[in-house]
């Protein structure tokens, strides 16, 4: 049983591999060998699949590294298992997600920038202790992000695509967005959330909230975000924007309000020591016959 994997220091944290499964680092562009024995393949973040799935007629299953999987969902051959990191980057998310609340809540964009003129400018910011947010996504990472909040002294409220016990559904956003400080999205790109941040959607958030946007640029809309930002009403902060990467001269660089990373919210030091022992329980359950972890189904 043939495996590739997408980096060299990924095959120390895999664990123990079975007997009779082999792992290559295919790198690219050149293949290490044949790709016809390659019956599960870890990509790069970056690859091009396209070239190379014909070339795989007896791949069972693509191991993504990331936890969005919508840019390949059309692009899998019919039979082939989709899998996403899921776990991998939930922590470091739900990090990003507070870190950027706070700088934005605390103002720490202005005084940043009142440091880089040396502009010793005093004056208030807002708190998250006693405020309420609202989480659109209450996956894993969601739920860290629940908890890293809670711990602030934060009221959160989560909605998801089904109900459960303390979750709601989108249905309940008419009730749920006037009354929170702080909205975040963290959910996947679907059909059903393209554009779920529109017009519409920002005109119920109440006047000087935050939306933080920790899932995908195409969950919101860019051009009605960056007006509502514009006019003084709301505040941003965004790990991800559509287009990606946003444009030199879009005017959400230059906002007052406004708090741009560019999508590093789950890259941080020893990522890979975070993408690849995942992987290596994949392996193992590929070779003992079990069922893979993390299967995507119904876009996600």
């Amino acid at each position: 049983m043939k495996i590739w994997i997408a980096h060299e220091a990924g095959l120390s944290r895999l664990g123990a591999v079975p007997d009779g499964v082999t792992v290559e680092v295919f790198d690219g562009p050149e293949y290490p060998s044949d790709p016809a024995d390659v019956v599960y393949w870890v990509p790069a973040l970056d690859r091009d699949p396209a070239t190379v799935f014909k070339d795989m007629p007896n791949l069972r299953a693509v191991q993504l590294l990331s936890a969005g999987v919508e840019a390949w969902v059309s692009r899998v051959p019919e039979g082939v298992a989709l899998c996403g990191n899921r776990g991998a980057h939930t922590e470091t998310t739900a990090e990003w997600v507070l870190a950027a609340t706070l700088a934005s809540v605390r103002r720490l964009d202005e005084f940043a920038r009142s440091q880089a003129e040396s502009d010793w400018a005093p004056r208030s910011a807002g708190t998250l202790n006693g405020a309420t947010a609202l989480t659109v996504g209450a996956g894993s990472i969601g739920e860290s992000v629940a908890r890293r909040y809670e711990a602030c002294g934060v009221t959160v409220h989560k909605i998801a695509r089904t109900a459960r016990p303390g979750v709601g559904t989108l249905a309940d956003l008419p009730e749920l967005l006037p009354r929170a400080d702080v909205v975040v999205l963290i959910v996947p790109l679907t059909a059903e959330t393209e554009g779920l941040a529109d017009a519409a959607f920002l005109a119920q958030m109440k006047d000087g909230a935050l939306l933080v946007n920790a899932a995908r640029g195409k969950v919101a809309d860019t051009a009605a975000l960056t007006a509502e930002v514009a006019s003084g009403r709301l505040r941003c902060a965004l790990d991800v924007t559509d287009p990606e990467p946003l444009p030199a001269d879009h005017p959400l660089w230059t906002l007052d309000g406004a708090l741009i990373t560019p999508h590093v919210g789950g890259h941080v030091e020893g990522v890979i020591d975070r993408w690849y022992p995942p992987v290596g329980d994949q392996i193992r359950r590929l070779a003992a016959g079990e069922p893979l972890a993390n299967v995507v189904a119904n876009g996600y």
